[in-house]
């Protein structure tokens, strides 16, 4: 089977593209901004693509004629969302339409990637069928591209996760955990928030998610999380242990202090029960996942 990645160069992306290349059942596509980030020599075709115009969406599709779609492009920095509503509407919505739409010609099966910001975190952790209310531009976003994928003539499934920490292969990008070491190592102070709950997400878990989906093309809502409620500080504080560096250096804060553009949810979380009970997923635990990120990032 013929599958697409959208924004292959994201840290997703980067670890779908080795997944389904080293399954037999699988052909890769893979498409991103600009040129391919992820490393060469895995059995996969890249090819730079304009998501945002709808006639390069299409030529694309048309070309490689997929039997699935997994659209994880997205502009995903809360921040830059809520200040740039325009880019964030484009790429978020009007992307996905023309995904859907070229989608539709072909027949093929459509995994959309979305977010725990669809909720006000008033009442977290999430199941399925909780009801959306996002509280900041990005998940108003994502609920109108989730309506877009829930509304058309496919066979479809919509992912939502949560805090994805892992390693890209792009020297510009940062993640918490290697932030934390690096800081603490240099005997820096970090401020991190403890009024934010969520169930962070190891990437290798989110992808795995994504390939027994397309395995058994299984349709609706599915959360891909992890299973533990945690902080931000917690995760900071586990990190500093792991490494075995001075938890002392690490200063709660609550997200008000931060004065960011963008509201955060502060309850969210997902429960993953569908996915355990239907997919047979199984998420590692977060100081397992801290043992893998600190092995790439060495």
């Amino acid at each position: 089977m013929k599958v697409l990645i959208t924004g292959s160069n994201g840290l997703l992306g980067q670890h779908l593209i080795p997944l389904f290349a080293r399954d037999g059942k699988y052909s890769v596509i893979a498409t991103g901004r600009g040129t391919n980030r992820s490393p060469q020599g895995e059995n996969y075709i890249y090819e730079s693509a304009n998501l945002r115009d709808a006639g390069s969406v299409q030529q694309l599709v048309q070309k490689h004629q997929p039997d699935i779609i997994i659209h994880a492009g997205a502009m995903s920095q809360v921040d830059e969302c809520e200040k740039n509503k325009d880019a964030c509407w484009d790429t978020n919505v009007g992307a996905t339409r023309y995904l859907v739409n070229a989608a539709e010609k072909v027949n093929a099966f459509f995994l959309f990637l979305s977010t725990d910001f669809v909720f006000d975190g008033l009442s977290g952790p999430y199941n399925e069928d909780a009801a959306v209310n996002p509280i900041n531009y990005y998940g108003t976003s994502k609920v109108a591209a989730e309506r877009l994928v829930h509304n058309s003539k496919l066979q479809w499934a919509i992912v939502r996760t949560v805090l994805v920490y892992g390693v890209a292969n792009d020297p510009h990008r940062s993640n918490m955990i290697s932030w934390v070491r690096d800081n603490l190592r240099q005997g820096k102070k970090i401020k991190v928030v403890d009024d934010q709950v969520r169930t962070p997400t190891l990437c290798q878990d989110l992808a795995t998610g994504c390939l027994l989906i397309a395995d058994k093309k299984a349709t609706g809502y599915f959360n891909i999380s992890g299973k533990e409620v945690l902080t931000p500080y917690d995760m900071a504080e586990q990190t500093a242990a792991f490494f075995q560096l001075d938890t002392g250096l690490i200063e709660k804060i609550s997200s008000r202090s931060l004065a960011q553009p963008a509201a955060r949810p502060a309850k969210t979380g997902l429960l993953i029960n569908k996915a355990e009970q239907e997919l047979g997923y199984k998420p590692h635990t977060f100081a397992e996942g801290l043992e893998i990120v600190a092995g790439e990032i060495r």
